[in-house]
């Protein structure tokens, strides 16, 4: 008996072991198959958030692509606003081709005029102002000067309209009709801006004729643009005769543009020459 239930209870026990297993293998196979749900489930959102990340980057880079195009006007504004500020405090006048062309009224004065320093000044010059925003490039040139071993020194500066009127009279009364050649009349001198000068040395003093025979001179027609002067009236110009003494401030820019391209002031058109108002200053 004992023998036969040995032999009954061995197949029920594999058979109970076997649906043990089998049950086992089925919740083990369930939950698998939850896990791989769940994991599809957690793909399929970090899809989702990855599209909708992409798609706010998108949205983030256009719109700053956008602010950047503002920003760019912005600027763009705010710089011509700037140059127009600029242009508005700046003098008009200084740039104008005066000699027999353009005409300044008796009420015209710089608005600010400095005394330039008498270790610079011609001892028989009575005429020692000079445009305020001139004097430092005008004090640069004489001290560089100076340096370079020239004896430059300042014999006319500014003259106001009454000035100049009295002056020119009073060539007239010694030269005549003579004196249109190397005289502006009343309105139409460069000096009336304050930004003109009359160079001398204390070899030739007020006889201005001898200028362009010294180094003085060859020094200023090689260097005087560095620091925005150019000479008005060179040799074969139509306005008056040479002038080697006469030196007018228009800025480094141009100034350096005319040394350059050889060309003369009043060669230009007006028109190109405005253009470097806004940075005669700078």
């Amino acid at each position: 008996m004992k023998q036969v239930l040995a032999k009954l209870e061995t197949p029920l026990t594999l058979v109970f072991f076997l649906l043990l297993i089998s049950g086992l293998a089925f919740k083990l196979h369930g939950h698998y198959r939850g896990l791989q749900s769940e994991r599809a489930k957690i793909f399929a959102e970090l899809e989702l958030s990855h599209n909708q990340n992409y798609l706010l980057l998108r949205e983030i880079d256009a719109r700053e692509e956008i602010i950047n195009s503002f920003q760019g006007q912005i600027e763009s504004i705010a710089g011509t606003v700037g140059n127009l500020k600029k242009l508005a405090d700046t003098d008009e006048e200084l740039l104008k081709k005066y000699s027999k062309v353009y005409f300044l009224n008796e009420n015209y004065v710089p608005a600010r005029l400095s005394a330039i320093a008498q270790k610079y000044v011609y001892n028989g010059s009575t005429n020692f102002l000079i445009h305020a925003d001139v004097w430092p490039y005008l004090q640069k040139l004489l001290d560089d000067s100076r340096e370079a071993g020239q004896d430059l020194l300042v014999a006319s500066a500014f003259r106001s309209f009454s000035t100049q009127s009295s002056l020119k009279n009073s060539y007239r009364i010694t030269y005549g009709s003579g004196a249109n050649a190397f005289s502006a009349d009343q309105g139409y001198s460069e000096h009336q801006l304050g930004t003109a000068v009359d160079f001398t040395t204390k070899k030739i003093g007020a006889v201005f004729s001898g200028f362009g025979k010294e180094t003085e001179y060859q020094w200023l027609l090689e260097n005087a643009h560095r620091y925005g002067f150019i000479l008005s009236y060179p040799a074969g110009n139509t306005f008056y005769k040479h002038e080697p003494w006469h030196w007018r401030y228009v800025g480094v820019e141009l100034a350096t543009k005319l040394y350059d391209e050889g060309q003369n002031f009043y060669d230009l058109d007006q028109r190109e020459i405005d253009k470097y108002l806004i940075k005669i200053f700078d």
